[in-house]
Formats: structure tokens, sequence, C-alpha cells
């Protein structure tokens, strides 16, 4: 079978894949997208959706900044807004021992010179979300942060590429890559492919590419839960987190409300399937009902869960490797990395087309996990 020549061959077709192939495709590159399912199917598509610069570690923040730019600027950038809302994100304290904690994380942004976090006191939290419980003592708010329809915006990103001239391949995995002196052969179901450079955005995969290549790439497989519950009357606008316990609660258009943050669970990699924990998700309902007392009696309607790609620190993989030259990896999202997908995807292209990052995005490359870093 002949090969198929590109400048690009992304392995992944989640938001990060899809926008790094929008974004070199409307440069000119020519571009090929492989995805072993279909284009969201994993992380990217059955996330809570969460568009979020809240929380987010100190290596992450010029990305995440950059990233909520373009959010804002969806629609006239691929054609959708991919469901995109700007209704803010709170994270609330429960005591005041949390306060503190607010305060610290604060105060350590405005120490680095981001001022996108505002610490509200407690009348405020109520002013903004009146139907939390009256113990809440405090929050930080980001007026600009929202969330978005996953699987839309996924799919607005891959249309607006193959709009662009983009390839993208749907069921067809990879089964192998290598770098034949100045070229790259990636073979798959669909025929062997040959391109200048190779991006590696697989998720939870991607550990085991790039072992294939001799590079250790600190990606474990795991698994993440959602719920949703049956329609209630309109109660609240922006997602609401919380400081001491893990939660992610929003409320969409048609009264549903999705429930998530840190509810892990059980995988089979090789089934590419994430099993629900019925314990994990009694807990976050409990964490609701503590925030929210009206809301004991509801019904939860569904629950799903997706396989995810964790790294040690949390943080993702984006950057060239160590050992292989024309390869550039992102990866390892760890579970938060929805909202980077925009400028993840634009930060590549940069990588690909002029060498450098025009947001700084140092401290997520690879070699932080070499010995000494």
């Amino acid at each position: 079978m002949d090969k198929k020549s590109f400048d690009v061959v992304i392995v992944g077709g989640g938001i990060h894949g899809c926008a790094s192939a929008f974004f070199l495709a409307r440069r000119g590159m020519r571009v090929a997208v492989l995805e072993s399912d279909y284009c969201g199917r994993h992380a990217s598509g059955v996330n809570a959706g969460g568009v979020r610069t809240l929380g987010r570690p100190v290596a992450e923040i010029p990305l995440t900044l950059a990233s909520s730019e373009l959010w804002h600027q969806m629609d006239a950038l691929t054609g959708d807004s991919g469901g995109f809302v700007a209704q803010g994100q709170i994270k609330v304290s429960e005591t005041d021992d949390e306060i503190k904690i607010l305060q610290e994380r604060v105060a350590l942004l405005q120490s680095h010179g981001f001022h996108h976090e505002v610490l509200i006191d407690k009348d405020a939290v109520h002013e903004i979300v009146p139907s939390i419980a009256s113990h809440v003592t405090a929050g930080i708010w980001v007026k600009s942060d929202g969330f978005a329809l996953p699987y839309r915006s996924v799919t607005a990103f891959r249309r607006a590429a193959q709009a662009n001239g983009a390839l993208v391949l749907e069921n067809c995995p990879v089964t192998r890559v290598n770098q034949s002196g100045s070229s790259w052969q990636i073979t798959s179901s669909q025929g062997t492919f040959e391109s200048e450079y190779l991006v590696i955005s697989a998720g939870a995969w991607s550990g085991k590419i790039a072992a294939q290549l001799g590079e250790s790439v600190p990606v474990t497989p795991g698994g993440l839960m959602l719920m949703v519950t049956q329609r209630l009357p309109h109660f609240i606008d922006p997602v609401v987190g919380a400081t001491g316990r893990g939660l992610s609660f929003k409320q969409f258009d048609n009264g549903t409300v999705v429930i998530g943050g840190e509810l892990n669970c059980g995988i089979d990699i090789d089934e590419a399937h994430a099993e629900l924990d019925f314990s994990g998700l009694a807990n976050s309902a409990r964490i609701v009902s503590d925030l929210f007392p009206f809301l004991e009696q509801i019904s939860i309607n569904r629950a799903w869960s997706g396989v995810e790609g964790f790294t040690p620190d949390h943080m993702p993989v984006i950057g060239p490797s160590l050992t292989a030259s024309k390869l550039i990896y992102a990866c390892g999202f760890s579970s938060s990395g929805f909202q980077l997908g925009p400028a993840s995807g634009r930060a590549v292209s940069e990588l690909i087309l002029d060498g450098a990052s025009q947001v700084d995005i140092s401290g997520l490359s690879l070699s932080r996990f070499t010995p000494g870093n």
C-alpha cells in the first residue's frame, strides 16, 4: 500500500489533537489526524466541560489565560461556540481554615503577577450563588470562566480543521511509529503515513506510544466519572467548586445539573473502558447536598465514565521530545485539560512552525521529569 505523505501527523483526535490540526492547517500545513475511535470519544468528549482558569498550578497559568481568550473567540475562530457560556466559576470555603487557604492562594498568584482570581467574602458568595448553604464562609471568583459542551467543542475544532484541508481519520488505531532518516513512519489500521513532524496527543495511551521510541513519558491511565440529575427550575449560573473537597457543579439551560470533581474510578485500559464506582458517586452526592441542602431528594438520571491520562504532578506535557527530532507531545492533562485545548493546539502549531510557543509553556516540558529536576 502506498504511503500517504503529510507535513504533520497527529496521533489522537481529542480537543488537543483537533485544535492542533486546526491551527496548523490554517497556516497551510498538510495535516492528518489519526484517531483510534472517534474524535472526542474519551477524556475530551466526556468531561464536565469546565472552562476554568480558576485553581490552576502556576506553571499552567500563562497557557490557561491564553486559552480563556480563545474560548471567548470560539465562534469567530471555528464557526461554532462549542456551547461556551461565560457564567463564571467560584470556589467556596466552608471553614475559617479554608478562608486562609483561599487568601494564601490569591497572594501566591499576585506575587507572580496574576490577578484573575478574586477573593470575595461571604455576602458576595451568597449574592452570586443565593441558593448555597448558609455555612459557606468565602470564595474565589473568576467572572470570565464558564463551561462548554465537550463533544460539540471537539467537533467544532475537527470541522474547522477539515475546512482548512486537514484529513481526519477515525477508527484508525496507530500500531507503530518510528523515525527513518528525516521523516516519521506511522503504521495504522488504515495504511502507512509519512510525515516530517509527529504530534503525540493520544491521552491515556500517549506513554505507550512514546515507549515505542524508547522515551519515558510518565502518563498513567485512570478513570473519571460524572453524573447528571433530573431537570430542575433554574437556580444557579456559575460553576461551583469546593476548597476542602472535590466538587464540580453546574446547571445547564435545560435544568439538569452535572456533578463531578475528583470522581476517580477503575479502568481496563486494553478495553478502553472505565468502570463506574457507585460509592464514589454517592460521596459526591453527599457533598452536593451539604452545599445545596434543597437538592437532597432529587434523582440522578445518568452517570458515565471516561479514560484519562495522568502525570505525577497532574500537569500536562506540552513540548518537544527530549530524544527525537520533530516530535511534539501534548498529553497528560490529568482531568483538567479541556479548557487548555485551544491554546494547547495553538502552542503545538507554533512549536512546529515558529520554533517556540508565544505563551510560556516552559514549566510543562517533559524535561521536568528527568533526574535532577
